[in-house]
């Protein structure tokens, strides 16, 4: 069990309200930048920090890319946006995510996939389970509206200051027979697509985190930036000072990038997530 469970569902709560404003955001011509700094403005409003930036990858885009500081793009009516987002209070972290089909409902039963999986591997959750069931429920959902889920992207268990703590809940059967235990913290992440079912790396999504901290002595303002986001996801929107920007765009190759990752053929993705506390006799939901 999480030492501080209070602190666990807080961040889970506001995570929670911060997917809801992101999904109320969005409609044809608004800015993508705009929306990721209001979500994000949320969550340092209620008395957490960004466990991520956040994500709003669209159509063929599955996850990471979030806007850089000059992104002037805006949606579009038809676009499937996916809102990835999370929160932590001093390392208790949730991570949650929707998907909004802008203006339009061409992709309802897409976006459906998703939602009504996560329901089915809710039903399964308890202290104990093979992930293999939780992902025989995703995969059956899915396939049973007619699509695919990504095989490539998986959930996951959570930690305090680390957001992909070892076990995987993949999103189809036969990738993992881990076991999980009463106290865990675990989020449940399917993909499902009208595409092949796969991920393939595409451009930087503006994303970043350091793997260990940088030598104060070699790199200062790398080493203050550290400080600041630990090994947590960040980005350049996030740097408001010039010369640590600078610093962060001279010393990027000392930082593990995430590229966007893109359908293989290109097909639409839809995403939902939410975070769970594993119980002996079934779960609590951390981000209603």
């Amino acid at each position: 069990m999480p030492k501080d469970l209070d602190r666990w569902r807080r961040a889970g709560r506001i995570g929670g309200g911060a997917r809801d404003l992101g999904v109320g955001l969005i409609r044809p011509g608004v800015q993508r930048r705009d929306v990721a700094e209001e979500i994000e403005r949320y969550i340092r409003s209620q008395g957490a920090q960004p466990s991520f930036p956040v994500n709003l990858s669209t159509n063929d885009e599955a996850a990471h890319y979030t806007p850089d500081p000059e992104d002037e793009r805006r949606f579009a009516t038809g676009d499937v946006v996916k809102v990835d987002v999370g929160a932590h209070i001093d390392g208790a972290i949730s991570d949650t995510a929707a998907t909004v089909e802008v203006g339009s409902t061409r992709y309802a039963s897409l976006v459906a996939a998703t939602r009504n999986a996560v329901a089915a591997a809710e039903k399964e959750l308890h202290g104990g389970v093979e992930t293999q069931v939780l992902s025989r429920a995703i995969e059956r959902t899915i396939h049973e509206l007619g699509f695919k889920p990504v095989a490539d992207l998986t959930g996951h268990t959570i930690e305090s200051y680390l957001l992909h703590a070892g076990k995987s809940v993949p999103n189809v059967t036969g990738m993992s027979n881990a076991r999980l235990e009463p106290g865990e913290v675990v989020a449940i992440e399917p993909f499902a697509t009208n595409g092949a079912g796969h991920i393939r790396n595409g451009v930087f999504g503006n994303i970043m985190r350091f793997r260990e901290a940088p030598a104060p002595d070699r790199f200062p303002e790398l080493a203050e930036l550290f400080q600041r986001f630990r090994t947590l996801p960040f980005c350049a929107r996030w740097v408001a000072e010039p010369e640590l920007r600078e610093a962060l765009h001279r010393g990027r190759k000392r930082l593990q990038s995430y590229p966007v990752f893109m359908e293989v053929e290109h097909g639409w993705v839809s995403q939902a997530e939410r975070t769970f506390l594993v119980l002996e006799g079934g779960c609590e939901m951390l981000t209603p």
